[in-house]
């Protein structure tokens, strides 16, 4: 196909000129009109505005405390960086004081003079304590301790030395006992180390607890000592038991003992059995009778012979009496022999009995 033909175009008719426009002349503003008094109502600003200022002034003075009274207190430091003048001394955590000059004093050490005003100088009294803190973060601090307020006020001019405090000084300290510390931790650690050494011995013993010996074995050391000490151990409980045997055996012949020496119990035919002492007893007795026999024997025998001294003519009569009395006094001796002899074969302790005539 063929395209469709363009129709042709028509020239465009000119366009006529624009004429200019005239410029507009500006209209001029009118003048305000005069200020009456301009001078002196700029003067009188200038002078509010230096009321103003004057009045600020003061204000920040008597706000600071420039017109209170106050005391001088000086605090003898060695070291007083950290320390400005304007600085606060706090007492309970109120400002109480300002630092207002530091010097440094003959001696070389820094005098920090110290404005207290007179309503706050109450709380310092002559047994105060006073500190300077210096920590990891924030500034340096000056405070006050009071611990006993009925002491006497603090006067006016008094000299205090500072107790110091650096947290920042004690990090060298610090990081060389951590140093220290970690120098002996891998001392402790190391594979050939006495705590290596500890454990593993530890790791025996506990084996050997663990063994069929238990703590005996873990004690001797060996299984050979164990069984020894374990067979000593049974063998001696077999002597305490022949030992609890032999006590009782024992108990029984001292009951029997003490029955035959004693009497104790009852004998046949419901008499009670009289035993060694009792039987002593009563040989003693008819031992003190037949002496006693003897006794008047022998005093009998005493006048006899007075009267055969005194009386020559009646001899062969009082010989025999005397023979009768002798009669008499051999068996009373017969008698006191056979009771000894039956007391010696009746007591366990044989003792010599020996009687003299006269």
């Amino acid at each position: 196909m063929n395209p469709t033909p363009e129709p042709p175009r028509l020239p465009e008719p000119p366009v006529p000129p624009v004429p200019p426009v005239p410029p507009v002349p500006p209209q001029l503003a009118p003048e305000p009109p005069p200020v009456k008094n301009l001078e002196i109502k700029a003067a009188l600003l200038l002078l509010l505005m230096l009321v103003l200022v004057l009045g600020s002034a003061l204000y920040v003075l008597y706000a600071r405390g420039a017109f209170e009274r106050t005391q001088r207190l000086v605090l003898v430091s060695d070291d007083s960086e950290g320390v400005v003048v304007g600085m606060d001394m706090t007492f309970a955590g109120f400002a109480i004081g300002r630092v207002a000059r530091i010097e440094l004093a003959e001696d070389g050490n820094a005098r920090i003079l110290i404005d207290v005003p007179k309503k706050d100088a109450r709380w310092l009294r002559e047994s105060s304590i006073f500190t300077m803190e210096r920590g990891l973060v924030g500034g340096t601090r000056i405070r006050a301790y009071s611990g006993v307020l009925t002491d006497p006020p603090l006067e006016d001019g008094a000299e205090r030395q500072v107790l110091r405090g650096d947290t920042a000084a004690e990090i060298p300290k610090l990081m060389a006992s951590v140093r220290e510390l970690t120098d002996n931790l891998a001392a402790l650690t190391k594979s050939d180390a006495a705590l290596a050494s500890s454990l593993a011995n530890v790791q025996t013993l506990t084996g050997r607890l663990n063994g069929p010996q238990g703590a005996l074995g873990a004690l001797m050391g060996n299984e050979a000592d164990a069984r020894k000490l374990t067979l000593t151990i049974d063998r001696a409980n077999a002597l305490l038991a022949r030992a609890d045997q032999l006590t009782v055996r024992l108990d029984s012949l001292v009951a029997n003992a003490n029955k035959q020496v004693f009497g104790q119990g009852a004998g046949p035919g419901g008499t009670a059995q009289g035993g060694l002492v009792n039987d002593a007893r009563i040989s003693v007795q008819q031992l003190n009778g037949l002496l006693g026999e003897a006794r008047g024997s022998l005093q009998k025998v005493d006048a006899l012979l007075v009267e055969a001294q005194g009386i020559a003519a009646n001899t062969k009569e009082a010989t025999a009496d005397l023979g009768t009395l002798r009669g008499e006094v051999e068996s009373s001796l017969r008698k006191v022999d056979g009771l000894i002899n039956e007391i010696n074969r009746k007591w366990p302790f044989k003792r010599e009995t020996e009687i003299k005539l006269p």
